[in-house]
């Protein structure tokens, strides 16, 4: 895995979270994909297919070493990121998608999360759908 303007060697964080500059548009959330190791670089290949598919126009940047996704003027409504053993996709208004996703705890506030491991099954339909009712949401603003 290399950076693809330095051609330099990604490192990996903790957990195997690829090291990438925060930077906005495609180029940096791509060059996170490709960096993210073993089964999760299909999985965040397939998420990103799913949020475009779902959200024609997002706007994608890599911000605290996390691909983020959200609508210009709007804010950011999904994020996602590499951990050993999973891969953390969350919601920022995770709260009002209905049903809620499992992921949270009391001091998450609104953010709910999923965690993809590799053997686990998929509900496409149901992410899909959670990403079109987070987009229609007011989106997090830091």
């Amino acid at each position: 895995m290399t950076d693809r303007k330095s051609s330099k060697p990604v490192a990996l964080l903790s957990g195997g979270n690829p090291q990438i500059a925060k930077g906005d548009g495609d180029a940096p959330v791509q060059a996170y994909i490709a960096a993210m190791p073993g089964w999760t670089q299909a999985l965040g290949r397939r998420l990103d297919a799913l949020i475009v598919e779902a959200v024609p126009g997002v706007r994608k940047a890599v911000r605290w070493n996390s691909p983020f996704y959200g609508v210009e003027g709007r804010g950011w409504f999904l994020s996602f990121h590499v951990f050993t053993r999973y891969v953390k996709v969350s919601f920022f208004d995770g709260l009002s998608l209905t049903p809620v996703p499992r992921g949270g705890t009391p001091r998450s506030g609104q953010v709910r999360w999923i965690d993809i491991r590799e053997d686990d099954p998929r509900d496409e339909v149901q992410l899909a759908d959670w990403i079109r009712q987070a987009v229609a949401l007011p989106g997090w603003t830091p």
